[in-house]
């Protein structure tokens, strides 16, 4: 098993470890404190997500095991994360179900849309608006996670929930959009 991948099995395994400092009470820490550590093991999570794509190709160790972990652990990790926050009751700002559902949607949406289009042997690659998509989402999270009372952060963190949607549409639309013949029979 090469670098790339370990990191994609690293990522996942730290998924239920951000989650039990998000939702479980049982560790006798204050739940700022827990959300600090929480963001630090979301933080390094998704550096992996970086590193992991990056070591892939500058060394060609792309296997067919790094093209279907590696996007199925990104989106474990984001997907999950949100989830966990929709159940946060002291967030100063409060992740709403709706965007959750928007963003998980999109995700079904591309997977099935993909899956058509590699039944017709046509490539989507992640274009330049779902990977700023990824990024903001991940802003996101980062900020949410944070929890910070103050009025610039506040604002902050809305902004980065508002642009995240948008990209989150704005992605879908332009990847339909580009690749319309894969939905043509």
């Amino acid at each position: 098993m090469n670098l790339p991948n370990k990191l994609t099995i690293f990522r996942i395994i730290l998924i239920p470890v951000l989650l039990v400092f998000i939702l479980f009470d049982f560790i006798p820490l204050d739940i700022q404190i827990r959300r600090y550590i929480a963001t630090i093991i979301f933080i390094i999570a998704s550096l992996t997500d970086a590193l992991d794509g990056h070591i892939a190709r500058k060394y060609n160790l792309i296997t067919n095991f790094g093209k279907f972990m590696d996007p199925l652990a990104d989106k474990l990790l984001v997907t999950s994360t949100m989830i966990a926050l929709i159940a946060m009751e002291d967030s100063v700002v409060p992740l709403k179900a709706w965007i959750v559902i928007l963003i998980i949607a999109r995700e079904f949406f591309m997977t099935g849309f993909r899956t058509i289009a590699m039944e017709k042997n046509v490539v989507i690659s992640a274009g330049n608006s779902g990977k700023l998509k990824t990024i903001f989402q991940m802003l996101m999270i980062i900020f949410l996670l944070l929890n910070i009372n103050n009025k610039v952060f506040i604002n902050l963190t809305y902004f980065l929930v508002i642009i995240s949607v948008f990209l989150t549409i704005y992605s879908l639309v332009e990847y339909v959009i580009k690749n319309k013949n894969v939905l043509k029979d």
